[in-house]
This record gives C-alpha cells, structure tokens and sequence, in this order.
C-alpha cells in the first residue's frame, strides 16, 4: 500500500468515517481530523447534536446512553469493515471514546504489524 499519511489515504480515510456517520446518524462531522503516526491512525471528530438525541435526553437519559453506546459499537464494527475492505488495512484494533454532553469522538486504530 502507498503511504498511509499521505494526503490522499488521510482524505479517503476521512471520506470514510464522514460517509458512515451520515448513513447512521443522519449527519457528518462539522470537524474531522486525521493523524497517522506509523502503525496508530488517530480521528477527532466534532459531530452534531441529533433532534433525537436531544429528545431522548430530556426524556429518558438512560436509554439516550444506552443508545449512544450501541450507536457507538455499531459505527466502530463498520467503520473497521470498510476501512479493511475499501483501503485494504490490517486493523489489529479499533477503539473509539464518544462524550455526548460535547459532542467530540476520538475513534484510534492500532494496524497490525511488527
């Protein structure tokens, strides 16, 4: 593969994530970065409060949470699919942090390897 923290990897790898949250959540980023260093890809994202979310919250907080978290996994297990499948990398691990009360998300990714 070429070099992952070229411009173009980093671009189709934001493509990517931006893509996966419209189709999930109904919305992209407002904010996405991309940072490579060697095996570790690191994304900070700024997403937007979703009508529902926001709905949830006032109503029933836990499901709201709990809906976060199952949002959240389901994002991670596609994300991680079509990074494999779309880019060809060998991902060893993929972990995200979502904090809904701001909205930020950190997703880093560990590529198999030495």
């Amino acid at each position: 593969m070429a070099e992952l923290d070229s411009t173009e990897n980093r671009k189709k790898m934001c493509q990517i994530y931006n893509e996966l949250s419209k189709e999930l959540f109904g919305f992209g980023t407002t904010l996405l970065r991309v940072t490579v260093d060697q095996r570790v890809i690191t994304f900070h994202a700024k997403h937007r409060r979703s009508p529902r979310s926001t709905a949830l919250e006032g109503e029933a907080p836990e499901l709201k949470q709990e809906v976060d978290f199952r949002m959240s996994l389901l994002f991670k297990k596609k994300f991680k699919e079509r990074l494999q499948d779309e880019m060809g990398l060998n991902i060893e691990v993929l972990l995200r942090d979502y904090d809904a009360p701001t909205q930020w998300a950190f997703t880093n990714m560990v590529l198999a390897g030495e």
